[in-house]
């Protein structure tokens, strides 16, 4: 309740744009930092959403299917939206997650079963005081009239962070890190997090989401890392 109440009077009010201190009303950029930030535009690989010529799936994905079945991504993860995702996840500000929200709704055009946020283990969420994949979850179910559960699914293995290994021994940090004692029999699920770079834990999560039954797994990401040219 209290967030549902902080969401609506900071849309009510004048504040400064988060990227560039200019003056906006009921959004947290102004027009010209919301136009700045990265979309992604073109096609794409459908199981990663990393670009591809016409849209085909990448050989990454040919030679090492995710276990998830479909990706949805607004934005590459790059300059200005890096400081804007990092500001929330690390800023305690709770206003993003509606904006980042509403920026992931435009692109979902399935209607899943149930949505599930990408856990943090028990002690970062302790530290961090919030789960910021879920909290995106909870709105953007709201947005989609869609049920959501931060439940379902848990992280019971504290690994190093994964921005710090190599893909090969990130598929290995991650091995064995969810837990999920949900019945998903014959459910279509989609999976939320705010950045996918190689799509290791998210895919992980989805093995374990598939072993409870599941049917189709979509990874839902407010970001995509693209490689280094």
């Amino acid at each position: 309740m209290l967030n549902k109440c902080l969401d609506f009077a900071l849309s009510r009010l004048g504040q400064p744009c988060l990227l560039c201190g200019a003056d906006t009303t009921g959004s947290v950029l102004c027009p010209g930092c919301l136009a700045d930030l990265p979309r992604l535009t073109g096609p794409r690989c459908p199981s990663c959403a990393l670009p591809t010529p016409l849209g085909e799936t990448c050989g990454g994905c040919l030679k090492h299917p995710p276990a998830f079945d479909a990706t949805r991504a607004v934005f590459q993860y790059g300059y200005p939206l890096d400081a804007l995702l990092q500001h929330y996840k690390y800023g305690q500000d709770l206003q993003l997650a509606g904006f980042l929200a509403e920026q992931l709704t435009s692109q979902i055009d399935t209607r899943p079963d149930l949505v599930i946020p990408m856990p943090l283990h028990p002690r970062r969420l302790k530290e961090r005081g919030y789960n910021q994949a879920g909290e995106i979850a909870k709105r953007l179910a709201k947005q989609l009239d869609l049920p959501v559960t931060l439940t379902a699914c848990t992280r019971a293995k504290d690994a190093p962070p994964q921005a710090s290994l190599p893909l090969k021994e990130r598929r290995k940090n991650i091995r064995g890190a969810f837990e999920c004692r949900a019945d998903l029999s014959s459910k279509r699920i989609a999976l939320v997090d705010d950045v996918m770079t190689t799509g290791a834990s998210l895919s992980e999560l989805a093995k374990v989401v598939k072993k409870a039954g599941a049917v189709e797994v979509g990874a839902w990401v407010v970001a995509r890392t693209l490689p280094m040219r």
